[in-house]
């Protein structure tokens, strides 16, 4: 279980929810963190998957409905905590929209449940039933032995660009909302030649933001 708490403190990050301590109990081994205020995205305690698109009090939904600004802002901050990650070695294993909260009262982004997070190299040891869903999955986390790098961690990213700014699954540019330079940073990460990636988070990062110059 200590494996957990090593992420945490290896990822010091400011939009990391920030670990305070382990402790053990009958039931089994627990970590403490500071309480931030914040409401998940993928909220499914509280909503169907039917509801979370449409229920007005469904966080989704009511971040759908931020300016277009403020969703390019939240997807930003998103990305620089990735590339943070990169940068200290660790794939991001199941990451998807229920490990982001935000505060809609101070807009604040915060970052939780990074617990399968890996120190690279990480290889699909599952198969088709590797961690993350299937919103946002990338194709070689269904494929048995593959590896997963930080190329599959730029397809769950554009994923969430589509989820936020775009037609969610739907990927085509009527669907979307921001430019045709970001539309095209984030289609490529979906390329079916692995040439044609994106090979690294901190290069998508790069030409995310050059698209925000155009």
């Amino acid at each position: 279980m200590s494996i957990y708490r090593k992420v945490y403190q290896h990822i010091d990050h400011p939009l990391l929810i920030h670990f305070i301590e382990t402790f053990q109990t009958e039931q089994g081994y627990g970590l403490k963190f500071k309480w931030v205020d914040g409401q998940c995205m993928h909220n499914h305690w509280d909503f169907t998957p039917f509801e979370k698109y449409n229920s007005p009090d469904s966080p989704f939904v009511k971040l759908r409905k931020l300016s277009l600004q403020k969703r390019i802002s939240i997807l930003t901050q998103i990305y620089e905590f990735a590339v943070f990650v990169e940068s200290k070695g660790y794939v991001m294993v199941d990451f998807y929209d229920g490990s982001i909260l935000y505060n809609f009262t101070n807009d604040e982004l915060h970052i939780c449940d990074i617990d399968f997070f890996k120190k690279a190299p990480v290889f699909n040891d599952i198969g088709e039933d590797f961690w993350g869903t299937t919103r946002l999955k990338a194709p070689e986390e269904y494929r048995l032995n593959a590896e997963i790098t930080c190329a599959t961690n730029v397809y769950t990213l554009a994923g969430l660009a589509f989820a936020f700014i775009g037609g969610r699954s739907e990927k085509s540019f009527e669907k979307w909302e921001a430019s045709l330079s970001q539309y095209n940073v984030c289609t490529k990460a979906f390329e079916s030649n692995p040439s044609d990636c994106f090979e690294t988070i901190s290069s998508y990062y790069h030409q995310w933001n050059q698209a925000l110059l155009i």
